[in-house]
């Protein structure tokens, strides 16, 4: 019975790493653990990730290489993780970075010789600095320089900087400096917090005018690998991610989202799961299995359906197929 299949996702999910047992369980059953969060530092990925920290309070060389266990990879993975946003180990490397990585204008760029800021890594960065409580003058100057990055078609894009203006935005970069956005106001920050909403709203329009994976003009898929599901996600779009985007930000369903839920319905496997392609490169644990099903891809897909299903009030009490009544 589907009934069935359901609860035996959900079992399986709480069987997994601390971490995905905690948000299934904050975001899935609607239950606050704090005493659950609190074994993500000592147990499983996040422990893991927290060992691997230097004694300089780096990872990896340093603020961003190598790419997925240099520091903002890290902290990012951290953020996701769900670590409580209070760790004393985050939040003194987030205040490192902070205090020593700006460039000139005030953002932050993979190279330390660079002039300029580059706006994926700024949205990136503000995420989960903001997440982990970094003071809000401390981040005055990222909301600043993304801002001034805009591109006229309401979103943003690396490529985009004074002297060498862009056309056309990148849905890579536009969902990166969303989740920085709404974890900043989720932190109660005000500095130009309306000039943010704009931002918000604007870079909303943009995925939704793509229908998050098609041409604007053309109505074809962009790249491949926006319909497939991805974890990490690190810097990359993909639907899932988007959708994700999204769902955290409040945004309303709409019809211009159905064609990703579609597509996202269309990955999940017979048993109710899905599975995940990793990006390549290093990393400080070895990635989930593309041939087995995925417990952080099934978390992340099923957290969509549920938050899309429960403000388009229909399927209420289910998760696409796995019911919340437990």
């Amino acid at each position: 019975m589907a009934s069935d299949k359901a609860a035996e996702v959900i079992d399986w999910l709480l069987e997994g790493d601390v971490s995905v047992a905690y948000l299934t369980t904050r975001d899935l059953l609607h239950r606050d653990e704090p005493s659950l969060q609190k074994r993500i530092a000592t147990e499983g990925v996040g422990a893991a990730l927290l060992a691997a920290r230097r004694p300089d309070g780096h990872w990896g060389r340093g603020f961003y290489r190598p790419k997925w266990t240099s520091s903002h990879y890290t902290l990012l993975e951290l953020r996701n993780l769900g670590l409580a946003p209070d760790n004393p180990v985050a939040m003194e490397s987030v205040q490192l970075i902070l205090a020593a990585n700006k460039t000139r204008d005030g953002g932050l760029n993979s190279s330390p010789r660079s002039a300029a800021s580059e706006t994926c890594i700024n949205g990136m960065t503000l995420d989960y600095a903001s997440y982990f409580g970094a003071p809000e003058e401390d981040l005055v100057s990222l909301v600043d320089c993304l801002l001034d990055s805009r591109v006229p078609d309401g979103g943003f894009n690396c490529e985009h900087r004074p002297g060498h203006p862009v056309r056309h935005s990148s849905m890579h970069t536009t969902v990166s400096v969303l989740e920085g956005i709404h974890s900043y106001r989720s932190a109660g920050h005000g500095h130009r917090r309306e000039d943010l909403g704009e931002a918000a709203e604007t870079a909303v329009e943009f995925l939704l005018r793509h229908e998050l994976f098609k041409s604007e003009r053309t109505s074809e898929v962009i790249r491949a690998d926006f319909t497939r599901v991805h974890h990490p996600p690190r810097w990359h779009f993909d639907i899932l991610r988007g959708l994700e985007c999204l769902a955290s930000m409040g945004v309303p369903r709409e019809p211009r989202m159905d064609a990703a839920l579609d597509l996202l319905d269309a990955r999940r496997r017979t048993d109710g799961r899905w599975t995940a392609t990793a990006w390549p490169g290093e990393t400080h644990v070895p990635s989930e299995s593309k041939r087995e099903p995925s417990r952080w891809a099934t978390l992340r897909a099923l957290r969509v359906r549920y938050r899309f299903e429960m403000r388009d009030g229909r399927s209420r009490g289910t998760l696409g197929g796995v019911g919340t009544s437990r």
